[in-house]
């Protein structure tokens, strides 16, 4: 898996498919090539490494053709190099395909097609799909891919080209996002909307099981038993792509830290009427929380450390039972769902495969699904019965930021929807904390300017250790968990978090001599807990940095580093916590000479289980 990208048309169609997988580079790959139709046939290149390496060998080959295809690759299945790289093609070189997604059945097809007298050539389930669509393949490059993909199990996302037909690309869709960009007598193909914003904002959003025939001037959609879709919606895209581009930032990462100020401007200003929340567009109904007796989270990563941090303010502030669960368990277990459950699934890309099967396992048991995600037209907002969009814009480094802040600033805002409609919460109460939700953005904006360079100091040292530590207690020890996520995804440095209290029953034998310890202190409610746990550390030889509200009473002589926060209802206070951590693991990852905006292993939607 990881990014795939057409194009058929009147123009050169390598340098389109190239420009096109720069702009899905965000989701991290290892290897990457195109396969484009020219007069004598297909021309195919590929290689394993960045894209400067394919670009160097694609000018060489000087291709010449108007319909083509592309891919870069994560790897899945057999290691990264130039033959396990996409496209791939059949024993004849007369089908060529390239693919995301995982073919769990590929072993069984792979000795079935070598009974055949199929030979194959890499250890890829990729090239198995190939081979197979050339078997059924007689005169119609259609009927063979509908065929293959009937014996196909799992999820994937396809586009193949037949040498025969030579102005013609059959892309499939199951479980795997894949967009369909609609031009002037020229379409493109991509598994993500940024890769052709340059080229058009019209797309038809391919759904799960349907399949389009792509040729320059026509675009027709079936579903996999072959029944033509005669009114496929088409969708204007509002992004364009200099909201995509760096913007004079070194990286991603650090352009998209100081868009969260805006970004959670682009959340709260349309959910906000008359100084009170409204989230009538979401589906909710006005008084949603009487209609459950419990609420399930479910999500991956970060948008699970969003998650959890919702579970203690929802309990707390609603005094509603609300488990939390990463989606790849909670699909393989028993969930208790019932029509009084409502389920919240978090996913920035909306296509993230865990999660999208946990959604159908709970909707099937009769919960309500309510989804926070970025991504209008994604799978997980199609399938939902309810969807709160974050507003955040395109998020292109493999590690969230603006997408998680605004994930915990949407369940702020459900939590304080959910007090407005307890009968025994002062209004008063509810007006105070919207209040605190308005003041968000200006806040973390202030968090940026004033931590910034002190974190760039702290980097220097942090970037010479080996393992790091983050402890807090109730949400703060979400944050933690997010935080040492950050740290480790993009630096690499060993970094893990723990329940503050936790410390004593086994971790604290880690704890040595200049050893750094994060402490989150944004619960003032418990903050003298917190800061015990500190002194423990402290008196094990830890270097130790607070992150705590400004004006809180500490002592100084346990504390080698602070950071203050702008004073806010302690609830709220952890949105502007997080952005140190982030900076924290962004100047740390860059004085580690990383590649910080995809850093590796990592891949930006995981549409795999």
């Amino acid at each position: 898996m990881c990014g795939i990208v057409g194009y058929i048309g009147e123009q050169n169609a390598a340098p389109i498919l190239l420009s096109g997988l720069k702009k899905l580079e965000y989701r991290g790959y290892d290897s990457a090539g195109i396969a484009v139709q020219e007069e004598s046939g297909i021309k195919l290149v590929k290689k394993e490494g960045k894209l400067n390496k394919l670009n160097e060998a694609a000018e060489k080959e000087l291709f010449n053709g108007g319909t083509g295809i592309g891919h870069t690759r994560w790897a899945t299945h057999g290691r990264p190099s130039d033959l396990n790289s996409h496209p791939h093609a059949d024993s004849f070189s007369n089908i060529v395909i390239v693919h995301n997604g995982i073919i769990e059945n590929f072993r069984e097809l792979k000795d079935k097609l070598s009974a055949e007298g199929q030979d194959f050539v890499s250890e890829t389930d990729t090239e198995v799909a190939a081979h197979l669509i050339s078997y059924y393949y007689k005169d119609d490059l259609k009927n063979a891919v509908q065929k293959a993909v009937s014996e196909l199990e799992g999820s994937f996302a396809m586009a193949v080209m037949s040498n025969t037909e030579k102005d013609r690309i059959i892309a499939v869709r199951k479980d795997s996002p894949l967009i369909v960009g609609i031009g002037d007598n020229e379409n493109f193909l991509a598994s993500d909307i940024p890769a052709y914003l340059d080229y058009t904002d019209d797309f038809y959003i391919l759904e799960n099981q349907e399949m389009a025939d792509i040729k320059k001037d026509e675009i027709k959609v079936y579903s996999f038993t072959g029944e033509l879709i005669a009114d496929k919606k088409r969708t204007k895209i509002d992004w364009d792509s200099e909201m995509a581009e760096k913007q004079g930032y070194e990286h991603f990462m650090l352009k998209e830290i100081n868009e969260q100020p805006e970004s959670l401007k682009w959340l709260l200003q349309d959910r906000l009427v008359d100084g009170e929340i409204d989230l009538s567009e979401s589906g909710l109904e006005k008084d949603w929380l009487s209609n459950y007796n419990k609420i399930h989270i479910v999500a991956c990563g970060t948008a699970y450390h969003s998650g959890y941090l919702a579970k203690y303010l929802l309990e707390d502030m609603l005094k509603i039972p609300v488990e939390v669960e990463v989606a790849s368990e909670y699909r393989y277990r028993n969930p208790l769902v019932d029509e009084k459950t409502l389920l919240i699934v978090v996913s920035q890309s909306g296509e993230t495969a865990d999660t999208i099967a946990a959604l159908r396992l709970a909707k099937d048991m009769g919960a309500a699904v309510l989804a926070l995600t970025n991504s209008r037209d994604s799978s997980i907002a199609r399938e939902s019965d309810k969807v709160i969009y974050l507003n955040a814009g395109p998020e292109i480094a493999v590690a969230s930021t603006k997408a998680y802040t605004n994930m915990v600033a949407a369940f702020y805002m459900l939590a304080v929807d959910g007090m407005r409609q307890k009968k025994n919460i002062d209004p008063q109460k509810v007006k105070q904390y919207t209040a605190d939700l308005i003041k968000l953005p200006e806040l973390s904006r202030q968090m940026i300017v004033q931590s910034e360079e002190k974190i760039k100091n702290i980097a220097e040292t942090y970037a010479k250790k080996s393992n790091i530590f983050f402890i807090g207690r109730n949400t703060d020890y979400t944050l933690a968990l997010e935080g040492a996520l950050k740290l480790k995804e993009i630096s690499y440095i060993h970094a893990e978090a723990y329940p503050a209290g936790e410390l004593k029953h086994g971790t604290l034998a880690l704890v040595e001599e200049d050893v750094p310890v994060v402490a989150l202190g944004s619960r003032i409610d418990i903050f003298s807990k917190l800061f015990s746990n500190l002194k423990e550390v402290k008196a094990r030889g830890a270097e130790t940095l607070l992150i705590t509200i400004e004006g809180q009473s500490y002592d100084k002589e346990s504390v080698d580093y602070v950071i203050e926060l702008p004073e806010l209802n302690q609830y709220f206070a952890g949105l502007l916590a997080i952005i140190p951590l982030q900076l924290l693991a962004y100047y740390t990852a860059l004085i580690c000479d990383k590649d910080i905006d995809q850093p590796r292993n990592l891949a930006k939607s995981v549409t795999v289980e």
